[in-house]
């Protein structure tokens, strides 16, 4: 039987190297050039490359800074696109699908430059990832994306047949699966303090604990009410991914925010993560409600993350869930305690894809759908350079807004029902791949 020991901690493992904390309280400025909703990555990230080109930023959090998502995902530098490869040549050709993933290429290039070139201590390991896989068909996809990503987009990328697994994964759950080289693994808390630090040097007045209620058009510029006063600015961003409230109705009806959960076990023996992990790599699988997981960066424990189909308050059922995923693969852990585990919210959208868009001169960067770890950095980037003016450099992901869900205004009532639906057909998978 599994061990249902509760969890040691409900906090995120992260947090006891990288606690957000709350910032100095200072008056909030009359005006601004930009004010930026959000203190995550990508709010902090465009506030940064802003307040460096001269502009005069004002970030606004109604949490801590990093509170949300940059300081509860699973660190892994994934940059996945939820439509896979097969979908989005379907969808937009052949042409687009690979600018898409070229652009994918590119914004990971671009994380590890950032962390190196700004001296970001955040335990940045380069251990590439396996992605397992669950049945013949599956695997023949994947071997089809890795050989064109590796030919196309050069991109270090190969099937690994069942036979040779082993190797990569401690595990005979899959059927095989595959490999990508350009993902690794990182701290995500001390990547959100190392960013924070930068936008701060760079001259970024940014306020914690600072609700936005209301952002109106005046004139050629902005008007944005706070808990704290009010601001006129002449460009405002909006960066709150899956924490956005109803301050903004328009982009609430088009964003839809998930639980996902994460557990982390107690430090194991280094014989058995050697056995279960031997490359240390970062992991994914090819299931609707998959699992992704790591290894702790100091290679004792193992962090295990998925969806959480919880609404309210903090309930048990999905960490014994998790658990019971853990155990699927790695059977091995049966008895092993959890030292920690928590959720945050994810931002879903009706096509799945990141982007940068505007709505009645309001710019937003927003939709990560899971993976802002790399896209979060990027599209702030590229915000700020929109804001300044910067057009030359066109994005695959230069997408109209997403479109809104129907009698939808902020509580996901059709997640229950559709994650049930999910592991059904997840279950229908497992059994065909059994046969």
């Amino acid at each position: 039987m599994p061990d249902a020991r509760p969890a040691g901690k409900t906090t995120p493992f992260w947090w006891e190297e990288a606690p957000p904390a709350p910032l100095p309280a200072q008056p909030l400025a009359r005006t601004a050039d930009v004010v930026i909703v959000g203190a995550g990555y990508t709010g902090l990230t465009a506030g940064m490359t802003l307040a460096r080109a001269g502009r005069a930023v004002t970030i606004l959090d109604k949490m801590l800074p990093g509170e949300g998502a940059s300081t509860r995902n699973g660190g892994i530098t994934s940059g996945n696109i939820r439509p896979g490869f097969d979908e989005l040549t379907r969808k937009y050709g052949e042409t687009r699908a690979l600018a898409i993933e070229a652009e994918g290429k590119e914004a990971r290039a671009f994380t590890y430059d950032f962390i190196r070139s700004e001296g970001i201590d955040c335990d940045l390991q380069m251990t590439g990832r396996f992605s397992g896989v669950i049945g013949r068909a599956q695997y023949e996809a994947g071997a089809r994306s890795a050989e064109k990503l590796a030919k196309s987009l050069g991109i270090e990328s190969y099937a690994v047949p069942q036979a040779e697994q082993r190797a990569y994964i401690g595990s005979d759950f899959y059927r095989g699966g595959s490999v990508r080289m350009d993902i690794g693994g990182l701290h995500p808390a001390k990547y959100h303090a190392g960013i924070l630090r930068l936008a701060l040097a760079a001259g970024v007045s940014l306020h914690s604990g600072t609700a936005v209620t209301s952002v109106a058009r005046d004139g050629a510029g902005f008007t944005v009410t706070t808990s704290a006063g009010t601001i006129s600015a002449r460009q405002v961003l909006v960066c709150t991914n899956g924490h956005t409230d109803g301050s903004d109705p328009w982009l609430r009806r088009r964003l839809v925010p998930i639980r996902s959960r994460i557990i982390v076990t107690e430090p194991l023996p280094p014989e058995l993560m050697q056995s279960l992990m031997p490359r240390r790599m970062m992991y994914s699988e090819g299931m609707i409600l998959g699992c992704y997981y790591r290894p702790t960066p100091d290679g004792t424990r193992i962090l295990l993350g998925g969806r959480d189909a919880s609404q309210s308050g903090d309930a048990q059922w999905p960490i014994e869930m998790l658990r019971q995923n853990m155990l699927r693969i790695f059977p091995e852990l049966a008895g092993t305690g959890l030292s920690h585990t928590w959720f945050g919210n994810v931002a879903m959208n009706r096509d799945m894809m990141p982007r940068i868009f505007e709505h009645d001169g309001i710019t937003y960067a927003t939709g990560f759908c899971g993976s802002g770890v790399v896209w979060a950095p990027w599209f702030g980037t590229r915000a700020a350079q929109r804001l300044m003016g910067d057009t030359a450099q066109r994005s695959a992901f230069d997408f109209r807004p997403p479109a809104f869900i129907p009698f939808y205004a902020g509580k996901p009532y059709f997640m229950p029902p559709l994650i049930s639906l999910y592991r059904v057909q997840d279950r229908l998978a497992l059994a065909r791949a059994q046969r």
